[in-house]
C-alpha cells in the first residue's frame, strides 16, 4: 500500500491534476484505481482543486499588487507630483494678478492725461513723458512662459520709468491748485492710490509664490521627481533691495 501511495503521490506531483484526473491516470497505467480509494479512503471529485497552495499564492499576489501601488502613490504624492503643478499653477495666478494691477494703472492715464492737460496744457514736455512711458510699459508684456531674468528685467524697468513720469507729473500738478481741486482729478488719484497698494501686495504674494515653486524643485525629494520627469527650471524674481519693504504696503501720496 506504501507502494501504491506514494507512486499516486509522484503522479499528482508531476502531472499536476486534479484527484479525478489522477485517478483516471493510475487506473490505466497500473489498473490500481480501486487500491487508491482505499489509501485515501476518499471520493474523487473532478472539481477539487488540485492545489490549495496555489490559490492562496495568486491571493498573496494580488494583495501584494494592491500595496505596492498605494506604496508607490504615496512616495509619489511626496516627491512633487502634486506639489510641483501645484505651486506652478500659484506662480500663474500671482503673475497674472501682477499684470492686471499694472494694467490698471494703465488704464487710468489717459484719463489723468486729458483731466491735467485742461489746466496745465503748457506743460507739455512732463506729459509726454507719461504718455510715452505708458506705452512703453504697455508693450512690455511677459506671460509667465516666457518669463526669464531678462524679461522681467525689461517689464520691472519699463513700468518702474512709468511710475517715475507719473511721480514727475504729480509735481507739476501741484503748481495749479485749481486741478487739485477739480473733482474729476482727486478720484483719478485716489484710484491710483489704491492701484499702487495693489500692485505692491501682488508683487508680494508673487514673490511668495516664486520661493515656494523654486524651492520645491531644488530641494529633494521633490527636486528628484522634477529632475526625472517635468524639467522645470527656476522663475525669476524681483529685484529688491528690501523685501522687508515689499511686505509693508505703503501709502501712496500724491
Amino acid at each position: 500500500m506504501d507502494i501504491v501511495r506514494q507512486t499516486f503521490q509522484q503522479l499528482r506531483r508531476d502531472y499536476a491534476m486534479s484527484e479525478y484526473e489522477y485517478s483516471q491516470t493510475w487506473l490505466k497505467k497500473s489498473r490500481g484505481y480501486f487500491a487508491y480509494l482505499k489509501c485515501t479512503n476518499s471520493e474523487p471529485h473532478a472539481s477539487r482543486p488540485f492545489s490549495a497552495k496555489v490559490a492562496r499564492m495568486r491571493h498573496s499576489a494580488f494583495f501584494v499588487g494592491i500595496g505596492a501601488v498605494l506604496l508607490l502613490s504615496l512616495i509619489l504624492s511626496g516627491c512633487g507630483v502634486r506639489s510641483i503643478p501645484t505651486a506652478l499653477n500659484e506662480v500663474e495666478a500671482t503673475w497674472s494678478e501682477v499684470l492686471n494691477q499694472y494694467k490698471r494703472r494703465s488704464d487710468l492715464i489717459p484719463n489723468l492725461v486729458n483731466i491735467v492737460k485742461g489746466y496745465a496744457a503748457h506743460e507739455k514736455e512732463t506729459l509726454l513723458a507719461v504718455v510715452e512711458a505708458r506705452a512703453k510699459a504697455t508693450q512690455t508684456q511677459v506671460s509667465t512662459n516666457q518669463l526669464t531674468p531678462e524679461s522681467l528685467r525689461q517689464f520691472s524697468q519699463a513700468q518702474a520709468g512709468l511710475g517715475s513720469a507719473l511721480s514727475r507729473l504729480m509735481v507739476v500738478v501741484e503748481r495749479y491748485p485749481e486741478l487739485k481741486a477739480n473733482e474729476n482729478f482727486r478720484d483719478l488719484q485716489v484710484q491710483l492710490e489704491g492701484t499702487e497698494n495693489r500692485i505692491t501686495v501682488a508683487r508680494y504674494r508673487y514673490i511668495q509664490s516664486i520661493k515656494g515653486f523654486n524651492n520645491l524643485i531644488t530641494v529633494p525629494p521633490e527636486s528628484w521627481y522634477n529632475s526625472w520627469f517635468l524639467k522645470h527650471e527656476k522663475k525669476p524674481q524681483f529685484s529688491v533691495e528690501d523685501e522687508a519693504a515689499v511686505k509693508q504696503v505703503p501709502t501712496v501720496k500724491f
